[in-house]
C-alpha cells in the first residue's frame, strides 16, 4: 500500500483508513507493507516502508521518489495517493482508491493558494485514475470528475471496536451529549458549532454538554463545552457510545468517516449537506442534514425527541453495515484478484 497518511503522525482520515485496511488484510493471512513518509504505527501487525522528505512540496516530491522503489516483488500495488508517475507496469494489480475529489474540495476551501493546490492534486488524481488498472471511489459524488470510474467501495469502520455492545443505548450519557470530531478551524467547523451550541442549544437544553475530539480548540472555552484534543481510538469508540448525537457540520467530506463510525456506535447523525454526508446518511434518511446556519435546529429536535432519536440510531446502526470494514476488505480482496488482463 502506499499512503502519504498514517495515524503515527497525521490526523487526516485517509491514513486511519489506510491503517484499519492494512491490520485487517493482514488478520486474513496477507503479507502487507506500507510505504509512506510517516513513520511506522505503533504496534501495527504489517509492515512499514518509510520514504524519508524533506523540504517543501512533500506530496509532489512522495510522488517522485515513489517511482524509484522496487516493487516487482509484490502482486498488488493499493495506492491511496500520490501514484500519478507510476505509469510503468511493476505489479499484476494496480489499485487506485479516490478518498473524494480535490476538484470538489477547490470549490469550497478557501484562498487562492490552497484552491491552486487542491486544482493540481485533482489534476493529479485525474493520471492516477489512468495509471492503475482499478480505480474506485469512497464515495459516487466523485464520479462525476471521473466520469470512467465506475466502482465505490466505502470507507470501512471497525464494529467490534466501535459498536462492541449488543444495547445500543447500555452507555449513553445522562445528560443531553453531543459530539464533535474535527478541527476548531478550516473545513470542519468546530467554532462555528460550539457558537450554535452556545447560542441556542444550551439555551433551550440548559444541562446539555457538547464534546469536542479537537487538538486546535482554544484554552478557554463556552460553559458545557469540554475540549480532549487528541485521543487514541479506544477513547473516541468510547465517546461515540456515550453521546446523544453526533454533529460534523463540515462544508466538505469526500466521505466522512466519522458519520459512519457515529451510526455504527448508535449516536444519532446530525451533519450540513456535504457529500460525504449524503452518500453516508442516504440523504438524510439515517441522519438529520441542516444547513450550518440552522444547525442547531436538528441538534435540539433529537436532544429533545428520545423516542425519535433511538429510532434513527436503530436504523442508522442497520445501514451502517455496509460500511463495515470486514465488508469494505472483501470487496478489496476482490478487486486484488482481478488480475488486469
Amino acid at each position: 500500500m502506499i499512503s502519504y497518511y498514517l495515524p503515527s503522525t497525521s490526523k487526516m482520515g485517509i491514513g486511519y483508513q489506510v491503517d484499519y485496511l492494512a491490520t485487517e488484510l493482514t488478520r486474513r493471512g496477507h503479507t502487507v507493507d506500507v510505504f509512506s513518509p510517516c513513520p511506522p504505527v505503533p504496534g501495527a501487525s504489517y509492515g512499514h516502508r518509510q520514504i524519508r522528505l524533506t523540504g517543501s512540496l512533500r506530496t509532489f516530491r512522495f510522488a517522485t521518489r515513489l517511482r524509484r522503489e522496487d516493487f516487482t516483488g509484490y502482486d498488488v500495488v493499493h495506492a491511496h495517493g500520490d501514484d500519478y508517475w507510476m505509469w510503468r507496469r511493476r505489479v499484476p494489480s494496480h489499485v487506485r482508491t479516490l478518498h473524494g475529489s480535490c476538484f470538489d474540495e477547490a470549490l469550497t476551501i478557501s484562498g487562492f493558494k490552497e484552491k491552486a493546490r487542491m486544482i493540481a492534486l485533482g489534476g493529479s488524481e485525474w493520471l492516477a485514475s489512468l495509471v492503475a488498472d482499478h480505480t474506485v471511489t469512497v464515495a459516487p459524488e466523485a464520479q462525476r470528475w471521473y466520469p470512467w470510474v465506475h466502482q465505490v467501495i466505502p470507507n470501512g469502520v471497525d464494529f467490534e471496536l466501535f459498536a462492541p455492545h449488543a444495547d445500543l443505548h447500555a452507555r449513553r450519557e445522562d445528560r443531553p451529549t453531543a459530539l464533535f470530531v474535527g478541527t476548531w478551524h478550516g473545513r470542519k467547523r468546530g467554532a462555528d458549532l460550539v457558537a450554535a451550541f452556545h447560542q441556542r442549544v444550551r439555551t433551550e437544553v440548559p444541562d446539555a454538554q457538547l464534546w469536542l475530539v479537537c487538538d486546535d480548540a482554544p484554552e478557554h472555552l463556552p460553559p458545557g463545552v469540554t475540549a480532549f484534543g487528541r485521543i487514541p481510538n479506544t477513547e473516541l469508540a468510547d465517546l461515540y457510545q456515550r453521546a446523544w448525537v453526533f454533529v460534523l457540520p463540515s462544508d466538505y467530506e469526500g466521505f466522512g468517516i466519522p458519520y459512519a463510525e457515529a451510526m455504527a456506535a448508535g449516536a444519532a447523525v446530525v451533519a450540513t449537506p456535504n457529500e460525504g454526508a449524503r452518500f453516508v446518511t442516504d440523504d438524510g434518511r439515517y441522519g438529520r442534514l441542516a444547513a450550518l446556519s440552522d444547525i442547531s435546529t436538528p441538534i435540539l429536535a433529537l436532544l429533545l425527541d428520545h423516542e425519535g432519536r433511538d429510532r434513527l440510531s436503530r436504523e442508522a446502526h442497520e445501514w451502517a453495515h455496509r460500511f463495515s470494514l470486514a465488508s469494505v476488505a472483501d470487496q478489496y480482496e476482490s478487486l486484488y484478484a482481478a488480475r488486469h488482463d
